[in-house]
């Protein structure tokens, strides 16, 4: 399953969803969260349950609330017949909220819904994020900027400048090796500056070239820039190809010389991983 981009859109806005169809995000991501205000929820679930019936086999998931809130088992119980792709999981708390969030997908007999989770929502999950693997639905972590800084009474997650301060940068760098450490995809968080196209440029390329194999996003604009920011380049697949393909040609060796420099197992693990994702 590709998942360069993941866009979020209010799941009281229906009007929105059928737009966000266009983007070309590889995937939606139908909040019943944070965008939907407590009176606006029941009417969001309605809503994503029968926009998720009516575009089967469009890539779609739901954001549900807090597990420890009443308002997740009936996220669960009004959109997991209509069959999402998967379940955004906000505030886990390491590998036993995914366990938990799974036994109740099976619980209500889904046994398809992959989880993709927010692990970094509060100050216990960041000492949790080693825990994630081993488990069977999970496809990818991601983390936040937002909800941690007002966790912890910090002003704020970023300097004047727009980049992360340093503790933020350390969760960034946690839930990246996270995700590598349990086998599953590594995926950045937003940039809210939806009209600063070129700054999310500049941000995407860095995630990408950190490890990062996808990004989430909070407006269809955002959405053609991240696309191109990880999909890889002609010259990439090309180069890719030939290291994979000199290793095919000298089994059992460790390094060899390609277009004069040298290069090592590390390089075949990167060509096969930009190969995968083409």
């Amino acid at each position: 399953m590709k998942l360069r981009s993941l866009l979020f859109v209010p799941g009281d806005r229906p009007d929105r969803m059928e737009k966000a169809l266009q983007s070309g995000a590889d995937a939606l991501i139908l909040d019943l969260e944070d965008s939907v205000a407590p009176p606006a929820k029941a009417d969001a679930r309605r809503h994503v349950a029968e926009f998720l019936s009516a575009h089967q086999g469009s890539s779609l998931w739901v954001r549900i609330n807090p597990l420890d809130s009443i308002e997740a088992d009936r996220d669960l119980q009004a959109v997991l017949a209509a069959h999402p792709d998967g379940i955004i999981l906000p505030k886990a708390e390491g590998g036993a909220s995914v366990t938990d969030l799974a036994h109740r997908l099976t619980e209500r007999g889904n046994a398809t819904a992959r989880i993709i989770a927010i692990a970094t929502e509060t100050p216990a999950a960041i000492f949790q994020l080693g825990t994630y693997g081993g488990l069977k639905r999970l496809q990818g972590l991601t983390w936040g900027a937002e909800d941690l800084p007002a966790a912890i009474g910090a002003s704020t997650s970023r300097e004047e400048d727009g980049l992360y301060t340093p503790p933020y940068e350390l969760v960034r760098s946690l839930c990246l090796f996270g995700a590598a450490a349990a086998g599953v995809a590594p995926i950045e968080t937003v940039y809210p500056a939806y009209k600063d196209l070129e700054g999310l440029s500049a941000y995407a390329a860095r995630a990408r070239r950190d490890g990062f194999m996808g990004m989430m996003a909070i407006h269809p604009a955002q959405i053609p820039v991240i696309n191109d920011a990880f999909t890889p380049s002609e010259a990439e697949i090309e180069q890719a190809r030939a290291v994979v393909a000199a290793f095919e040609a000298n089994p059992g060796v460790g390094a060899l010389s390609l277009d004069g420099r040298m290069i090592d197992r590390p390089h075949l693990v990167q060509a096969r991983r930009i190969l995968s994702s083409v």
